[in-house]
């Protein structure tokens, strides 16, 4: 089996995330989501907005290092729109890698619906992990 992002993070699998891009410092990746999956506006719920943007800055980080695992430090993220998805749509996940030391990276994100409109942006600092295994890296 392939593994796109380096790893196996089931709960990545189970959303239905996948990756489009994954290097030197940048990804895109896509979030197809589903109805249940929003809130009580009928808008992606703010927590898995929230989670895709932690795996959309992950793998940012991880794409300069892909032998090694990251672990999310802090995350902050601002809300600039609903991120309103129809049937058959999906969210977009750009990450970058804005700086990086020997232990940690420093990342951005922004999340767009699918009309390219700004919803989310966020910043988070991940500090890179040696993987416990080659087979089951540990990663977030």
């Amino acid at each position: 089996m392939s593994i796109p992002f380096g790893a196996h993070i089931p709960f990545v699998e189970h959303l239905g995330i996948t990756l489009e891009a994954f290097d030197d410092g940048e990804s895109v990746l896509h979030f197809p989501v589903k109805p249940e999956h929003l809130n009580s506006f009928d808008v992606t719920h703010g927590g898995a907005v929230m989670t895709f943007m932690d795996v959309v800055m992950a793998a940012a980080a991880r794409s300069v290092d892909k032998l090694k695992g990251v672990v999310t430090i802090e995350m902050k993220t601002s809300f600039m729109r609903g991120a309103a998805i129809q049937p058959g749509q999906h969210l977009t996940g750009h990450g970058r890698l804005l700086h990086r030391t020997r232990q940690l990276a420093f990342t951005e994100g922004r999340i767009l619906d699918a009309q390219g409109q700004l919803c989310a942006h966020a910043t988070a600092t991940f500090k890179y992990v040696e993987r416990t295994s080659r087979a089951e890296p540990a990663t977030d």
